[in-house]
């Protein structure tokens, strides 16, 4: 198998996830504005409202009002998170309360990276392999890489939010790869969705590996 020149990589889920899970720690920071709600509970309503909102991509939007576009979208998916779990009006300030629950999934603390990771990355800067990260994240992507020590590997990150595009339509894998003026025959996409990584990846003509995390 001939080496790629680039390597793209998902976000959450092959790079990094979330300690324990989104459940646990919406619970944690709703208990400290007096909402006290299973983590259980509120980790079913979170996947189906995150799996109910459509994909993060504004192609209305200038890009300077991206950033509030990306707080709204994840607004509605917990309001609909509290809302089915049954606490919505429980909460005295529910602005206050998503304002910071955003905020800390912007830095490192609720995240944790993958054990097989950062030896990946190093094996593949030694061999000269460019890397990317390609992912339907938001902007915070740029805090929570740097927060985990990742950033330094990767010499480019394209995100849904911000070229109009989401995973696995064929034109975020084109945009990410114009970036290395690399043909998708030389690069690797590598993720844990079989849909939006590996079928994804194949369609944009590049090679798609899935990475099974085992959930």
């Amino acid at each position: 198998m001939e080496q790629p020149k680039v390597i793209f990589l998902d976000a959450v889920g092959t790079l990094f996830d979330v300690k324990g899970s989104v459940g646990e720690v919406y619970s944690q920071i709703a208990q400290e504005f007096g909402v006290t709600v299973s983590a259980e509970t509120l980790n079913t309503a979170f996947i189906k409202s995150f799996k109910a909102a459509p994909p993060p991509i504004f192609p209305d939007a200038e890009l300077q009002d991206i950033p509030q576009r990306e707080f709204d979208w994840w607004r509605i998916i917990a309001l609909n998170t509290f809302e089915s779990a049954g606490v919505l009006k429980e909460f005295s300030d529910f602005s206050a309360f998503f304002s910071e629950l955003y905020i800390h999934f912007g830095t490192a603390e609720p995240w944790f990276v993958y054990p097989d990771v950062l030896p990946a990355l190093i094996n593949w800067r030694r061999l000269g392999v460019t890397l990317g990260v390609l992912s339907n994240f938001d902007s915070r992507i740029y805090s929570v890489l740097q927060g985990l020590g990742l950033r330094e590997f990767f010499t480019s990150v394209t995100i849904s939010t911000q070229v109009r595009a989401a995973k696995p339509d064929p034109q975020i894998f084109a945009i990410a790869l114009d970036k290395h003026k690399c043909s998708p025959e030389a690069a690797w996409h590598i993720g844990d969705s079989v849909v939006e990584d590996y079928h994804g990846a194949k369609a944009a003509g590049l090679r798609g590996v899935w990475i099974n995390r085992g959930k």
